[in-house]
């Protein structure tokens, strides 16, 4: 066996582009990531029949090969501890990388980076030009599915480049395809046909069987995205076959949603979940965390096209389950540490009051035992007891007190959690019941190159400056009845008309977008300290939503519906200093308001709608 290059050809989804994980040429043995392979060496490696200057290479060729995500990192680790034992620097390397590609798989995409990182650094300081191409493809990967396009686009074109110079043909078409990948999640259909178009003609030139299923499958998605459904269908089967053939089941569980859609555009619903429930059930078998979660929002999806609320709400709880399982919500940590603490200091009240009750006893006994020799000691015993007493109800009294004010404490972070309807049936019951509000104004806000900020600001700096509005924002809604949902990043989300139903919560939301504006822009031309600033875009829109909480330790109030979907849209397609409504929204405001009618204007996944900016409070 021989030691193997690796490169990496992601796929991109609607909404958050995911990598289906490095493939293999490996000289002797073909293409990788075939897990019959995998299982034969790892039989080989754990009955322990090779001669040991083998080793290094069987686990490299099992890491490599091995597409369950557990598995992979597991005999990753065991690489880089062997090849570290005999300093070897390529095998080092490569277990990096592969490291790396399991916790991207597991959804650890932070730890993922580190490796990646880890993989350069030492391939740079040896001057390893093969591997550092990998490694650099790997980060971009890693930053297109983060989001981050700038850095994406970075990394790959130092990554192109370094296959250029070396006339590595696989090479060149991976970080092409990757990187037409991005511009694809980022809406640039144009340029990332160019990229597939270039990496297909090397894929066909070179016969290289995965790196065509690959390419078929994006371009399928480019077609399924431009509406041409029987093309991208096509396409995507063609990709299908050849990846089962490959036994590389992560992105034919993505293309299986891919399918999903167009046979839901084909009102055909049943194929269409069909196709979803196979995504779903791949990724749980190979236990691709990411494909978990948007295989979950699909199924949600479908189940709220046709009415089933039921079982959409149930796909969509494990949605979010894995969506935000590495989410640190340090608010209710804190919580439960403030409650352990009054449970600790109620514990120990228990103690000291059994303790004082035995002294007391004590004494009672001594005071019958002596009261027959002298009346003077008896008085002293009194006295005693009295004080003992006295002392005992000053502590009993500080000790309710501090129960008290940790209750006060324990009760105030709850509220600033969740509505106080919900705290109190939360308190009550230990869990909430999901309700469902007809009317609803959902608000979005988000800071217009947020992105380029967090890139080049320290991060306290930058969190300083978040805190500086949304602390902010905080205020104005409450000034307004609003309810504050979440924030995510830079997005503010509050809501109208829930806990409690009113009707002029469409009114009440529009004034806080407006002085929401007025506060962002005085921020810019009142900063004596010149600290960093923003410019907002805002979106409303009005329908019905499903509020409640998720979890039962990590909760958090949080709403659905199709609503908030569209509140979402609404902000990504305002412009700054802007506040973008729907027209639900607009004929509930517009005999209180000026608004400018902007026309029908395309909605991602909802077609063409009627938007309005909302300027003034009407004279």
């Amino acid at each position: 066996m021989a030691e193997c290059s690796c490169l990496g050809i992601k796929y991109a989804t609607k909404k958050v582009c995911f990598l289906i994980g490095f493939f293999y040429f490996i000289l002797f043995a073909g293409y990788s990531q075939n897990q019959a392979i995998a299982d034969s060496l790892e039989a080989i490696y754990l009955s322990g029949n090779y001669r040991d200057s083998d080793k290094l290479e069987i686990l490299n060729e099992i890491a490599v090969s091995q597409a369950d995500a557990e598995k992979k990192l597991t005999y990753s680790l065991e690489l880089i501890e062997a090849a570290r034992a005999l300093d070897s620097v390529n095998y080092v390397i490569t277990g990096f990388l592969e490291k790396g590609t399991a916790l991207r798989l597991k959804g650890d995409l932070s730890e993922a980076l580190k490796s990646y990182f880890e993989a350069t650094n030492i391939a740079t300081r040896k001057e390893a030009k093969s591997n550092l191409g990998v490694a650099k493809l790997a980060i971009a990967d890693v930053y297109s599915i983060m989001g981050n396009h700038d850095n994406a686009v970075k990394y790959y074109r130092n990554a192109i480049k370094i296959y250029r110079e070396q006339k590595d043909s696989i090479g060149i078409a991976t970080a092409l395809t990757n990187a037409g990948d991005d511009y694809f999640n980022n809406g640039k259909l144009d340029s990332a046909l160019i990229y597939f178009e270039e990496s297909d003609r090397i894929f066909r030139n070179t016969n290289y069987p995965i790196g065509t299923a690959y390419n078929k499958g994006n371009i399928g998605m480019v077609y399924a995205e431009q509406g041409e459904d029987d093309r991208a269908e096509v396409n995507m089967n063609e990709a299908i076959t050849i990846l089962e053939e490959l036994q590389d089941y992560y992105p034919i569980s993505v293309y299986l949603t891919y399918m999903s859609d167009i046979y839901l555009r084909k009102n055909n619903w049943s194929r269409a979940i069909n196709y979803a429930q196979r995504s779903l059930e791949l990724a749980q078998r190979y236990g691709f965390k990411e494909q978990i979660s948007e295989s979950n929002l699909k199924l949600s999806e479908l189940y709220d096209y046709v009415g089933n609320y039921k079982k959409s709400n149930s796909y969509y709880k494990n949605h979010i389950a894995y969506r935000d399982s590495v989410t640190n919500l340090r608010g209710m940590e804190q919580m439960a540490d403030i409650r352990t603490n009054f449970e600790v200091a109620q514990k120990q009240s228990e103690v000291d009051l059994l303790e004082k009750e035995s002294e007391i006893q004590q004494l009672k006994d001594r005071r019958q035992k002596t009261i027959i020799y002298v009346s003077i000691i008896v008085l002293i015993l009194v006295f005693f007891l009295a004080m003992g007493l006295y002392r005992r109800n000053i502590f009993i009294k500080k000790t309710k007190n501090l129960i008290e004010e940790e209750k006060n404490r324990s009760d105030k972070l709850l509220l600033n959690i969740l509505p106080e309807e919900t705290a109190i049936e939360l308190k009550q019951r230990g869990k909430v019941q999901a309700k469902k509000f007809e009317s609803v104004s959902v608000m979005f806000t988000d800071f217009k190159g947020f992105t380029h900020y967090a890139d080049n600001l320290a991060p306290e700096k930058l969190v300083e400056a978040v805190d500086y509005y949304f602390s902010k924002f905080d205020e104005i809604i409450e000034k307004y009845g609003l309810e504050k949902i979440k924030t995510i990043g830079d997005s503010y989300m509050c809501a109208g008309g829930l806990p409690y139903p009113s009707q002029d919560h469409a009114t009440k939301t529009v004034l806080a977008a407006l002085e929401m504006i007025e506060f962002v822009n005085r921020a810019k031309t009142l900063n004596p300290e010149n600290r960093t600033r923003f410019d907002v875009r805002i979106g409303i829109n009005t329908g019905p939503v499903v509020a409640g909480v998720v979890g039962t330790k990590k909760f958090a109030y949080d709403i659905w519906g199709d609503a908030v979907n569209i509140a979402s849209r609404m902000e990504s397609n305002s412009q700054p200093g802007k506040i973008n409504v729907t027209e639900n929204t607009f004929t509930l405001i517009k005999d209180s308001f000026d608004c400018e009618m902007r026309g029908e204007i395309e909605v991602k996944n909802k077609g063409m709608m009627k938007m309005y900016f909302v300027s003034k409070i009407e004279d």
